[in-house]
């Protein structure tokens, strides 16, 4: 019963995008030819594997059994032919990373255009988002995250800045309105606006100076989804709603043009930068390969 390792291919596209249309723009196949592939496979085996609807594609119990299995096969045979990459002059293929949102802004636009310039056989294929995920499960070849996230059994390599802040901050109107706080605790009796990570749990903020640690659960009119819908809360605090709390690089504009005024400067936490990470397999693919090493290479700053 033997099955063909292209209708094996498309059935996890699919499954994994859960749907044809968005497993076709992941695997550069047509729908059509996903829904063939995917029939095909299913006459072949004898048992449906996929559920259809008009408005969803979701595996069934055997899908689902069957994708678990395949998923780390079908990454071992594509490692295996990855090895033909050592023989070419330059790395080629696809690098899969799951990055969150901050590090997507922050962290890799000093990266991806010389890291591509590079490596122009290479394509980057990044899915940014804030919820902690298996990178594996996912399709993904490495992650970045930062210290507290990242698996034991993974390894780690430091990208982007080793120190970093968080900065609190407010528009000058709002401060004027409702006066500048001058300990953290003051933050209770403030408009804070809030966010929300994927897990439901809401952001709890940490302040420390001198070794004192504060930490305050915020209060406001407004709690935006950590990452995707951060833009929203830096114009609600431009517009005077309330207080905000942030990566200090992603606030410096505003708080270089004067939208946004510092808060409590010198309780602003420092923490360690971001890693790259990814399993401790002896055999890496070129293109994560590739990434590694371009990103130990020391750069001139921008």
């Amino acid at each position: 019963m033997a099955a063909d390792l292209g209708d094996l291919a498309a059935f996890v596209a699919v499954a994994e995008a859960g749907g044809f249309r968005d497993g076709a723009r992941a695997s550069g196949m047509s729908a059509s030819g996903l829904s063939e592939a995917v029939r095909r496979l299913e006459r072949r085996l004898g048992v449906r594997l996929l559920n259809r609807t008009t408005r969803s594609v979701v595996p069934t119990e055997a899908g689902l059994r069957l994708l678990e299995r395949l998923t780390p096969a079908l990454g071992e045979v594509e490692a295996a032919l990855d090895v033909v990459n050592g023989f070419r002059d330059r790395p080629a293929g696809t690098l899969r990373l799951n990055v969150p949102v901050s590090a997507a802004r922050l962290v890799l636009p000093m990266i991806v255009p010389p890291f591509l310039e590079a490596y122009p056989e290479i394509r980057l294929d990044i899915v940014a988002e804030d919820s902690f995920v298996d990178v594996l499960a996912a399709g993904c070849d490495a992650g970045i995250r930062y210290d507290e996230r990242l698996e034991q059994d993974m390894i780690a390599v430091p990208i982007g800045p080793r120190e970093q802040r968080f900065a609190t901050a407010a528009s000058p109107a709002y401060l004027d309105r409702h006066g500048r706080p001058n300990h953290p605790r003051a933050l209770l009796d403030h408009a804070c606006i809030g966010g929300r990570f994927a897990s439901g749990a809401v952001t709890v903020w940490e302040f420390e100076r001198d070794g004192e640690i504060v930490r305050i659960d915020p209060n406001g009119p407004l709690i935006v989804r950590v990452g995707t819908a951060t833009d929203l809360a830096i114009e609600a605090a431009i517009a005077g709603i309330g207080i905000i709390t942030l990566f200090e690089d992603w606030l410096q504009p505003h708080l270089d043009s004067g939208a946004l005024e510092p808060v409590l400067q010198p309780w602003w936490p420092r923490f360690p930068g971001p890693f790259l990470y990814y399993p401790g397999r002896r055999y890496l693919p070129a293109p994560l390969r590739a990434f590694v090493d371009f990103i130990g290479r020391p750069r001139r700053a921008a």
